[in-house]
């Protein structure tokens, strides 16, 4: 027995999405199978469709999904038939990163959430003509009207929240927000600066707020963006092109400089900037760099017991972490609702413009509303 879907399809490098009609197998023992109501759109679907990130083609990506639950596998035992639930990063359970707690740099990362297939190898989505798309990408594809995911990355959230507003939390926000809660683990009082305040960057201001940073420092370009960062908790703004010398411009709001430099951005001028700018002890963590960046520091600029850290997914466990969260989003101290625009489904290829040029902070594309 197999499922109908209507599914976007990235055929080729840089092409555009098409919707196709696709055919998604039944859950195997540990497999959930998601009806979508909304998915996020992310800078890594952007990086794969530009095989920046490779991942074999044709393929559904989409990675932050939330949805409905309409049928689970004999062995599952963490949702159920009409939960409502936020769709996260796959992990493969056995690893020794996954098996004490982070399972963000699981062994088998890539091929769990890049590889366009289960971990078997296998794939469970079909069509009766034509190249077969590959599935599971971060163990979700939710670029679709329904989703087949694992048990692991399918996070039971209270019906009550609005799942067009939680999707994000499965990869974006989860990532800035538990780079400093989790991660560099920011404590109250401290000093903090995040370099690029994107969706990620917005999420890791929210939550500096939240651990009770008393210095958080938002840095971009954009205008709009700094002010929003201003709105959502940042005590200071620094615009790289209005200054001569970042570091400077950041040592003059803490003059011993920063405890803590969150990049989100990617720019290889900016671990030289942050690093200039950290205090003794200082930790600079960063989230986008990726081999062949040219972000290159010296050793030496380390030596007063600064650290860089690499981090991924916030280092978070996502079933803790998403609804940690969500109760935080109730409670009006991390509002997601700022970040959102929103897009019918047969709009991405719009969705993803809007994303790409800045017009939209978080781009969210809606299915239907949950039953």
């Amino acid at each position: 027995m197999t499922t109908s879907a209507r599914a976007a399809v990235l055929e080729t490098q840089d092409g555009p999405f098409e919707l196709r009609d696709i055919e998604i197998e039944d859950p195997r023992a540990d497999e959930v199978l998601v009806r979508m109501v909304a998915t996020g759109i992310c800078a890594t679907d952007a990086h794969v469709r530009a095989q920046r990130m490779v991942t074999p083609l044709p393929v559904v990506l989409g990675h932050e999904g939330a949805g409905v639950v309409e049928r689970v596998g004999a062995a599952v035992t963490t949702v159920e038939p009409g939960d409502h639930v936020v769709l996260s990063y796959h992990s493969c359970g056995r690893c020794k990163p996954c098996m004490s707690s982070h399972p963000a740099y699981c062994d088998n990362a890539w091929a769990a959430n890049f590889g366009g297939a289960r971990l078997d190898g296998s794939n469970g989505l079909h069509v009766a003509q034509g190249a077969e798309p590959h599935g599971h990408f971060f163990g979700q594809s939710s670029f679709s009207t329904h989703a087949l995911t694992h048990q692991r990355n399918t996070i039971k959230v209270p019906r009550d929240l609005p799942l067009e507003v939680m999707a994000p939390l499965g990869c974006g926000l989860q990532t800035g927000a538990g780079a400093v809660l989790k991660a560099l683990a920011v404590p109250a009082g401290a000093s903090l600066a995040v370099f690029g305040v994107g969706a990620v960057g917005l999420a890791a201001v929210m939550a500096a707020g939240v651990a009770g940073a008393t210095t958080v420092v938002a840095v971009d370009v954009d205008a709009g963006r700094l002010e929003l960062a201003r709105d959502l908790g940042a005590t200071h703004t620094v615009n790289p092109g209005q200054v001569e010398d970042l570091t400077g411009a950041l040592r003059t709001i803490e003059e011993r400089g920063l405890e803590y430099v969150l990049d989100t951005s990617g720019r290889a001028e900016n671990l030289d900037a942050g690093v200039g700018a950290l205090a003794h002890l200082g930790q600079f963590g960063f989230v986008a760099f990726h081999e062949g960046a040219g972000a290159v520091i010296d050793a030496g600029r380390l030596s007063v017991g600064q650290s860089l850290r690499g981090i991924v997914q916030g280092d978070a466990v996502s079933s803790l972490l998403i609804n940690e969260l969500a109760q935080l989003y109730r409670a009006g101290r991390f509002p997601i609702d700022r970040l959102l625009s929103f897009y019918d489904f047969s709009e991405i290829n719009t969705a993803f413009e809007d994303a790409g040029s800045g017009r939209a902070t978080k781009a969210i594309l809606r299915f239907m509303s949950p039953g």
